[in-house]
């Protein structure tokens, strides 16, 4: 049994137009100043990773975890969330989510879902060149906008979208089962697939493949009110990536998980960054202890009130706090004196 790896942060939301986050050295040296060991790195952004050629030159995947090693980290993971949330849509979602395609895809349903599988082939062989083993994703969402519905969903509904989205997943898991690359899918309210229920519907429709695997994130479940610490021991063969990501559910008499389309800091249920909302991280790291987790503890700062940069600051030591070091011999290993059966029966008082 292996330890946990980190502090990690995902880089997405330490992005800017200003140095140092406008830039890979600048946000990711900032990074390292507070004492980051991974990355996360998003694919979707050309200041960070050049995707396509991240997947087919090796001396350019050389040269950038060279470049990430002389700032003092190396990769934990690539993600792949665009691709991924374009790889199903609704129509209602249709017209705000185009702004993640290229732009000769907008507009056309069939362009965008092609040109999001392309992503994906891509970063899985990014992924592969780079030598990470895991991809980070969303599912899509055809079903969420019936996720509450009145009148209710006529029979079969969930059930063709379900196909449907394991029917579009299913070439992309088979290539990064050839490239040896698992896809984790964060469960995420906005995605088809964000809780343990409906991650287990896909799974059964791609044969239980093996590399679907989950990206647990607690403060998702936190707000969906799941038993979060129960969820790792269930789906401790899935669990392939970690967000390291704090909220709270403060009761309101005006207001409840939907949060009444009000802002981020109105809403009863909202992020925090780490150590300032509600989940048990003490809990959670030995749980994840406790499954043999290897994987990386990475952080992913949203916060419905402080500064990026606090929280980057904060989150860092926050999570090697937490981290465990597994022992390799329990506690009372030296009173453990091993005894053949004749002693066994004599200590039980069965005689010979």
């Amino acid at each position: 049994m292996g330890d946990i790896r980190g502090p990690g942060v995902m880089l997405s939301q330490f992005m800017g137009d200003a140095a140092p986050f406008d830039s890979l050295d600048g946000v990711v040296g900032w990074l390292a100043g507070h004492g980051y060991k991974g990355v996360q790195v998003p694919v979707h952004d050309p200041r960070l990773i050049d995707l396509a050629r991240a997947a087919e030159d090796d001396a350019y995947c050389r040269d950038y975890r060279a470049r990430l090693a002389g700032l003092g980290v190396e990769i934990s993971e690539l993600a792949a969330h665009r691709a991924g949330q374009l790889m199903a849509v609704n129509p209602a979602f249709a017209e705000i989510n185009d702004v993640f395609a290229a732009p000769e895809a907008r507009g056309n349903p069939a362009a965008r879902s092609a040109w999001a599988e392309a992503q994906l082939h891509l970063a899985i062989e990014a992924a592969a060149r780079l030598g990470v083993r895991r991809l980070c994703t969303f599912s899509g969402a055809f079903a969420w906008p019936y996720i509450y519905p009145w009148p209710p969903a006529p029979p079969g509904l969930i059930d063709a979208a379900f196909i449907e989205l394991a029917r579009r997943w299913r070439p992309i898991l088979d290539h990064a089962e050839s490239a040896g690359i698992d896809l984790c899918y964060e469960l995420h309210p906005g995605e088809d697939l964000h809780d343990g229920a409906t991650f287990e519907r896909f799974l059964a429709l791609v044969d239980g493949h093996r590399r679907a695997r989950i990206l647990y994130d607690p403060s998702h479940m936190l707000l969906q009110h799941m038993d979060y610490l129960g969820f790792i021991t269930r789906y401790a063969d899935r669990i392939g990536a970690f967000h390291v990501k704090d909220a709270e559910f403060v009761k309101s008499d005006r207001s409840g998980v939907y949060g009444g389309f009000q802002d981020w800091r109105d809403r009863p249920a909202r992020f925090r960054s780490l150590g300032d909302g509600q989940v048990d991280f003490a809990g959670v790291f030995s749980r994840m202890a406790h499954i043999g987790y290897e994987g990386w503890a990475t952080l992913e700062w949203e916060c419905c009130y402080k500064r990026k940069e606090d929280g980057a600051a904060e989150g860092a030591p926050f999570i090697a706090r937490h981290m465990i070091r597994v022992t390799g011999a329990p506690f009372d290993a030296a009173l453990r004196r091993p005894v053949d059966t004749a002693t066994a029966r004599r200590i039980l008082g069965l005689g010979a």
